[in-house]
């Protein structure tokens, strides 16, 4: 067992053992779930500095030869897609547009994986100048965060006065031609009074909600249980003005939960990651900006693609590797467990 220097706190890196591991291509684990959804992230600069993501003063830098490069992120997309039965790829962060060459990442993955619904998610500043562009190049959803409407509130949250921004950023996305403009926000205590409010901007714009539990996944480690907003609460909250009607998932490994709003068809979506945990559906699989194969957002063990794709190793060869990390992937993030700690990484640096 190794160390390497991702620029953050160490992770490690293991030797998976695949001995017991069935003869097929998919992307399975010891638990009987299949990846199908790759989330990349692509780099772990940001703009903001959310309290719940990232620490005041951002991430230390990750030395540039150390990312991987557009051209490396397209050849590991098109593995996933044709030798691993990945479906559908999110590019995520820190902030993927602080990428200069996002446009370029996202149209070399539709040229190798024509087809294949490519996503992103972002805080949407300066979206405004970029969301056609991409769409041209390729991208066909979009994920922005967005906790409040509240400016003061937003400045306090991101530690940037940059609301106005965000809010152009999503008002181009949802006229680019994007498939779907969803708008993810966390759920904290000073969130809470603004939910209604959020909603219902959600609803004029007519971008659909989705509502997220806090996890300790903050760079601060201030993340504590009994301090948390649950699902429940939020769903209380948002009753006192709105008729919710449980409307179920999309499919059964879809994150959220979902309830028509006054009857509809404008939905909200609840993702409650830690009191109704759906670890057990779990179908995503990660690579980190330094071209890792992270299978829990919860693990810290990770396992070198970089050093394996620089080195000469053929396609084959990495969607090997990239099988053995998934197949030891951890059954679920273990919060309520009594000797849980959080993972060293905060989600700044792991990618959502």
């Amino acid at each position: 067992m190794t160390t390497i220097d991702v620029g953050i706190p160490s992770v490690r890196v293991a030797t998976d053992d695949v001995s017991d591991r069935p003869d097929t291509p998919e992307l399975v684990d010891r638990f009987g779930r299949v990846a199908r959804d790759l989330r990349v992230s692509i780099t772990e600069k940001c703009s903001l500095r959310c309290t719940y993501c990232m620490p005041e003063e951002g991430l230390p830098a990750i030395p540039r030869e150390n990312l991987l490069t557009a051209a490396e992120i397209a050849r590991l997309v098109g593995i996933g897609v044709h030798l691993l039965g990945i479906e559908e790829v999110r590019f995520t962060g820190g902030e993927p547009l602080m990428r200069r060459d996002l446009e370029e990442i996202v149209a070399g993955c539709a040229a190798v994986a024509p087809g294949t619904p490519l996503a992103v998610t972002t805080n949407a500043v300066g979206l405004a100048h970029r969301a056609a562009g991409l769409a041209e190049a390729g991208l066909t959803r979009v994920n922005i965060s967005l906790d409040t409407v509240d400016r003061d509130h937003f400045t306090r949250l991101t530690r940037r006065d940059r609301l106005d921004s965000v809010l152009a950023g999503i008002r181009a996305a949802n006229t680019a031609g994007f498939s779907r403009v969803k708008i993810n926000a966390v759920l904290m205590p000073d969130t809470l009074v603004g939910a209604v409010d959020l909603l219902q901007w959600c609803l004029d714009e007519k971008v659909e909600l989705r509502f997220i539990e806090e996890m300790p996944l903050d760079a601060d480690h201030a993340w504590a249980r009994d301090n948390m907003v649950t699902a429940q609460r939020l769903l209380d909250v948002l009753g006192e003005r709105f008729e919710l009607t449980e409307s179920g998932r999309e499919d059964p490994s879809a994150p959220a939960e979902r309830w028509l709003v006054n009857g509809g068809p404008a939905t909200v979506g609840v993702i409650a990651s830690v009191t109704r945990s759906f670890c057990s559906d779990c179908d995503r699989t990660r690579i980190t900006s330094e071209g890792t194969v992270r299978s829990c957002l919860f693990s810290d063990t990770e396992t070198d693609l970089r050093a394996a794709l620089r080195g000469g190793a053929s396609d084959e060869e990495l969607a090997a590797v990239w099988r053995g990390a998934m197949w030891n992937k951890w059954a679920g993030h273990g919060i309520d467990a009594a000797d849980f700690a959080p993972p060293q990484r905060s989600m700044g640096a792991i990618g959502g």
